[in-house]
């Protein structure tokens, strides 16, 4: 397993380890070399303390011991002690300077630090003296992405993969670098075979876990939670915790957070702590003392653009409690911090054109649909249920409302469509005005590979229909009904002020969609941008489609669900009626909603917006037309 390494300062002064030795007054002077190996061992079986006091006698006995010196840096290390450990790894570099693992152990201690500049020189010292590892590699790709250089962080974890094309740890780090940078696709391809990976410890399963689990890789992560299940790890770690809150195993998530605080000793004050101490107390309703746990890790938070990690959970908070202003001030801020952080690693500025947005330049032809041919298109039963909207109008309740029929099977939220849409393109088409030359083999030759992607995601049993959620699939919706014209399609709608807010309010990760939402006016605009195009398309191509308001799905919901089931055809199922106890069987979900969905169903965001009204005075003209088709009143 590669250490995670993070070092401070590299001055080494004075007397290294006078005051420590001074402490360790022994009667017998102990093999060193014995002591060091000893040592190791103690910290390989989480034995910290015992591993210190066989360093200190080997100290003692002789004082430039690199073994023991070795074996304490890491000691240091582990205890956060980051000073004390590039004290002790500089001393080593000076006694013996052609070691390379010296300096690799340097540039680890100074990544905690932040003097990224020095790490960096650090490791590269190291690739100096000796042949190119995985393990320095991968510390390069750590100090790289803290420094935001996630382009040389690409490229030196993909140089670490051809090295050691199965160890976990460069697996994870080159998937979770791919995730941050938006190359979903990649991330998920880099976690292929992952039980098979080498040096796959607890940590590293549950970080490749959480990663699937938050791309909608739901199936990928099952052996990970099963194994979380029937045998928790004894080093319990945040990651863990993490993982447990985010499948809604909430009272285990709990439990371990309480053992990681009172038996490994972390210390109270990470700010990582501290943010999942927050998610846990935001699921249980606990706002304020969420609230002041978030305060406190952004006072020790000066990195800008990672700020916005605390600050959309402190809004969230902020908002519960009522104190909307500062909520709101809080959100913005949020937003800059994402907007900096968007541009420092993918070189996306706010003024570039939105891949999503940018299909709403072009239009169908009328002429066209006019001479589509829809011969050997297959029938509604062998379609899937389209599920459209714009974000945060309720899609997940629908889909896990009409997931729990056992005629219809889910997957979490996957862009086929968009596969589907670039291999259109590049058969040399334009889309979406010439949709007519699509030929029939061509729209087979689409349709099959769409379908085996969802094969890879989902068992559809016989007779099982799929339901494909993806709300900016109401932007491709030529797409849908050139390649499944029979298909049912539901548009979900929400009040548009209460949908803006929510978007507005929530962390989306995809790089695209969080510079869509960057600020309430842009928000806005691309709000009747996406519903101005459904519509002028919805007019040409008459879809078989249905819309459903949030708003009167929860107000009158048997009626409502009762006659989605109709318009998709299905015989009547109970099981429709309890949505929130079909997503907590489920467990998987990978959208913003997973912790919402799962509780009974409710109205309290109804109209949520009117807090922030002095904020939505500008934008009203804007939403006004979709207020009034919709029958809402401001």
């Amino acid at each position: 397993m590669f250490t995670e390494a993070v070092l401070v300062r590299a001055e080494f002064q004075g007397d290294l380890l006078a005051h420590s030795v001074r402490l360790m007054r022994v009667r017998t002077a102990p093999d060193p070399d014995t002591l060091a190996q000893l040592a190791l061992q103690d910290i390989q079986n989480n034995q910290v303390e015992a591993a210190e006091i066989k360093c200190l006698r080997a100290l003692n006995t002789n004082r430039q011991h690199p073994g023991a010196l070795s074996a304490l840096g890491l000691i240091l290390h582990l205890r956060a002690r980051h000073d004390d450990a590039v004290r002790v790894f500089h001393a080593l570099t000076l006694l013996e300077p052609r070691n390379a693992a010296h300096w690799t152990n340097l540039g680890t201690a100074l990544r905690p630090t932040g003097r990224y500049d020095h790490a960096l020189a650090a490791h590269r010292r190291a690739l100096e003296l000796g042949p190119a590892s995985a393990e320095v590699l991968y510390n390069v790709g750590l100090v790289q992405m803290d420094r935001l250089d996630y382009d040389s962080a690409y490229s030196v974890l993909a140089q670490a993969i051809e090295l050691a094309r199965t160890a976990a740890s460069v697996r994870c780090l080159f998937a979770q670098c791919c995730y941050d940078i938006g190359l979903f696709e990649e991330a998920r391809s880099a976690l292929e075979g992952w039980p098979q990976f080498q040096g796959l410890t607890a940590e590293f399963t549950a970080k490749i876990a959480l990663l699937l689990v938050t791309m909608g890789e739901s199936r990928r992560a099952e052996p990970a939670l099963r194994q979380l299940s029937v045998n928790p790890p004894e080093g319990i770690s945040l990651t863990a915790v993490r993982l447990l809150e985010r499948v809604n195993r909430l009272t285990e998530a709990r439990t371990a957070m309480q053992s990681l605080k009172t038996t490994h000793g972390i210390d109270a004050s990470d700010s990582d702590l501290l943010l999942a101490e927050a998610v846990l107390a935001q699921r249980e309703g606990a706002h304020e003392e969420a609230r002041k746990a978030l305060l406190v890790a952004l006072q020790k938070h000066n990195d800008f653009p990672r700020r916005h990690l605390l600050l959309f959970p402190l809004a969230k908070s902020l908002d519960a409690l009522g104190r909307h202003d500062e909520a709101y001030v809080a959100v913005e801020e949020a937003h800059q911090s994402q907007v900096a952080f968007l541009q420092a690693v993918t070189g996306r500025t706010p003024s570039d054109m939105s891949p999503t947005m940018s299909l709403t330049q072009s239009g169908c032809d009328p002429a066209d649909i006019c001479s589509w041919d829809e011969g050997a298109s297959p029938a509604m039963e062998e379609s899937p249920v389209f599920i459209v909207a714009f974000p945060r109008s309720g899609t997940t309740l629908l889909e896990q409302t009409i997931d729990a029929h056992p005629q219809l099977q889910s997957m979490d939220e996957q862009p086929f469509l968009n596969k589907a849409h670039d291999e259109v393109i590049a058969s040399g088409i334009f889309y979406p005005a010439q949709l007519r030359q699509l030929s029939a083999a061509q729209r087979q030759s689409i349709r099959a590979s769409y379908w085996q992607r969802v094969r890879n995601k989902v068992d559809l049993r016989p007779g099982q229909r799929l339901v494909d959620k993806n709300p900016f699939n109401l932007l491709r919706l030529p797409l849908i009904r050139r390649l499944f014209p029979n298909a049912r399609i539901i548009l979900a709608v929400r009040h548009p002020c209460d949908t803006v807010l929510s978007c507005f309010m929530q962390h989306f990760r995809a790089p695209d969609l969080a510079l869509i939402c960057r600020d309430l006016p842009t928000l806005a605009g691309n709000y009747k941008r996406s519903f101005d195009f459904w519509y002028a398309q919805w007019s040409l191509l008459h879809p078989v489609s249905r819309e459903i308001q949030y708003e009167m799905l929860i107000a009158d919901f048997e009626p409502q669900v009762r006659s989605l089931s109709e318009f998709l055809q299905l015989p009547w199922d109970d099981a429709m009626l309890s949505p929130g106890e079909h997503a907590r069987a489920k467990g998987f979900i990978s959208t913003p909603s997973y912790a919402q969905v799962i509780q009974p169903i409710y109205s309290r965001s109804v109209g949520h917006w009117k807090a922030y009204q002095k904020q939505f005075n500008d934008l009203l003209p804007t939403l006004a037309p979709y207020i009034e088709r919709w029958g809402y009143g401001t």
